[in-house]
């Protein structure tokens, strides 16, 4: 018979790996957590974006009324979003009337990355609603392979967007990091579906009509203050 008498529960051995182990993980999933920060603070943004607009691309900065926009490249129901109310989201930014933040989610699968780096890329361009706008009347199917880099690429230069450069920038996925904080991003704003639309901070109510009927849209404009 064994004596378990003032025996301990567990053995000198056990005990210390126990504690050797819990302390590895202890460090080792603080080292992931500051990974993964300082990823999201060292993340390449594009040359419109901004951390504080919830790293979207900016038009206007510094006028109000302020429009954000959330979306996703395959997103079907953001393709009849921009055909209906596209035109006048690209005239308040160009005419100043605005200030437009658009923010390219990657909610649909990796097609959508490519999609949402090759957005930065020409937003570095100076082309970015051009490219908005091609890209969801040229949409194919979601996940399809149509939109790798060469796909976005093309697609892209039937748009006149061109160049060394922004094919550097696709092909080397130089704003992937960026998509992802634009994607941690809209997790916090409970950003949960495509397209989502705020005014002012206030989200447009879907039962409005508002995302798929142009003069339902305009009505939130004007109200807003826009003229």
């Amino acid at each position: 018979m064994v004596n378990n008498k003032g025996k301990s529960s567990g053995d000198p051995i056990t005990r210390w790996l126990v504690i050797g182990m819990v302390a590895l993980v202890v460090v080792v999933g603080a080292g992931i957590s500051i990974f993964n920060n300082s990823s999201k603070k060292t993340a390449v943004l594009p040359s419109a974006a901004s951390v504080k607009d919830g790293y979207g691309i900016v038009f206007n900065g510094d006028l109000t009324p302020v429009i954000d926009v959330w979306e996703d490249f395959q997103c079907p129901s953001c393709k009849v979003f921009e055909s209906t109310n596209g035109a006048a989201l690209k005239a308040l930014a160009v005419e100043k009337k605005a200030k437009i933040v658009f923010h390219p989610l990657s909610f649909l699968g990796p097609e959508s990355v490519y999609a949402a780096n090759g957005a930065a890329c020409a937003a570095d361009q100076g082309k970015f609603l051009e490219y908005n706008a091609f890209m969801y009347a040229n949409q194919p199917a979601e996940n399809s392979g149509a939109w790798s880099n060469e796909g976005v690429i093309a697609t892209a230069a039937a748009a006149g967007v061109t160049g060394a450069e922004f094919e550097t920038c696709v092909n080397k996925g130089k704003y992937a990091d960026w998509v992802g904080n634009v994607g941690s991003e809209g997790s916090k704003q409970n950003v949960n579906s495509t397209p989502t639309v705020f005014i002012n901070g206030k989200e447009i109510d879907r039962a409005s009509g508002a995302y798929y009927s142009a003069p339902e849209f305009m009505k939130l404009l004007v109200a807003a203050g826009i003229k």
